[in-house]
């Protein structure tokens, strides 16, 4: 297991940054293109990519279980609400703020877990969970003046992300990597056609297709390193290295946005990481006690 956390430590550091380079193409054509647009020409070829490793590994959608199935098509429903509502916090918030608020997802999906799937959670680990939801209020300042559709667009990507990561969690390991990232990009894709009809087409600059196709090869890279990260190693030892994304949008935000976040972003954000870490950590614990238990009993 050592090895195989030690991959996926590296497919989520990886993973992270490429969402962050991603995002912030993605911002970038926010000044020439509407989100359902962009989700459906990025998803178009993103999901054409992912069609041809799903190929390779002669495993359909028809081949899984039914429980497999719900949870799979769960997932891209929740995805692809989830990209909608980032992309308008996106477009009208530091690519740094959007980013640190989404660091409380490890806390809100160990949340749910525990009030869906009755996981076990101690009372430390559940002050964790509550201070770091309070870092997040920091950020978004609930009554204050920069406190618009913006930030609760932010908060629902929370939510819809907390339900992908949950579903994704309660998935047999006998559905591929690729055809869980491929069913994904597909429900984004036709969701973004679907919207993208209510809209008048808008045709791309130069630049803009530049753009473009650096969100198709980084969210490509993103989307399947994340997912197997999350089935390659342990959860709790792999999710800490999804803060690498908070770092490679605060460099990118400043040297190619210019944007800087406001002290209350960072101490908000380093709450929200820091509670991240130790929740993580005591659940880790957890585990090797509980491991240790059953060791000893034989068990």
């Amino acid at each position: 297991m050592t090895d195989d956390n030690t991959r996926a430590a590296l497919f989520m550091l990886i993973g992270s940054s490429a969402f962050a380079v991603n995002d912030t193409f993605l911002k970038l054509l926010g000044s020439e293109l509407t989100a359902f647009q962009i989700l459906a020409m990025r998803g178009a070829v993103v999901t054409a990519l992912f069609g041809v490793l799903v190929w390779r590994s002669r495993i359909t959608f028809a081949q899984l279980n039914s429980s497999d199935r719900r949870f799979l098509l769960l997932r891209s429903g929740a995805e692809a609400m989830a990209a909608y509502f980032f992309f308008n916090a996106l477009f009208n918030m530091p690519l740094a703020n959007v980013t640190a608020i989404l660091q409380v997802v490890p806390l809100s999906v160990a949340l749910a877990a525990w009030l869906i799937l009755r996981e076990p959670l101690g009372w430390r680990r559940l002050s964790a969970i509550l201070i770091g939801f309070c870092g997040v209020l920091i950020i978004v300042r609930p009554g204050g003046a920069d406190f618009g559709a913006p930030s609760v667009f932010a908060l629902l990507t929370v939510v819809m992300v907390t339900i992908r990561d949950l579903s994704t969690r309660v998935m047999t390991k006998t559905v591929p990597s690729s055809l869980v990232a491929c069913t994904t990009s597909l429900g984004v894709t036709l969701f973004g056609m679907a919207g993208a009809m209510t809209e008048t087409w808008v045709l791309p600059s130069q630049i803009a297709f530049g753009w473009l196709a650096g969100t198709v090869v980084f969210s490509f890279i993103g989307y399947y390193l994340i997912v197997l990260a999350m089935r390659t190693g342990e959860l709790t030892f792999v999710a800490p290295f999804r803060y690498a994304g908070l770092l490679a949008a605060l460099v990118l935000g400043w040297f190619v946005l210019d944007e800087w976040p406001d002290p209350l972003t960072f101490v908000g954000g380093g709450i929200v990481v820091l509670t991240g870490i130790y929740a993580l950590y005591r659940e880790r614990q957890h585990k090797l006690r509980m491991a240790a238990v059953s060791a000893a009993s034989g068990g």
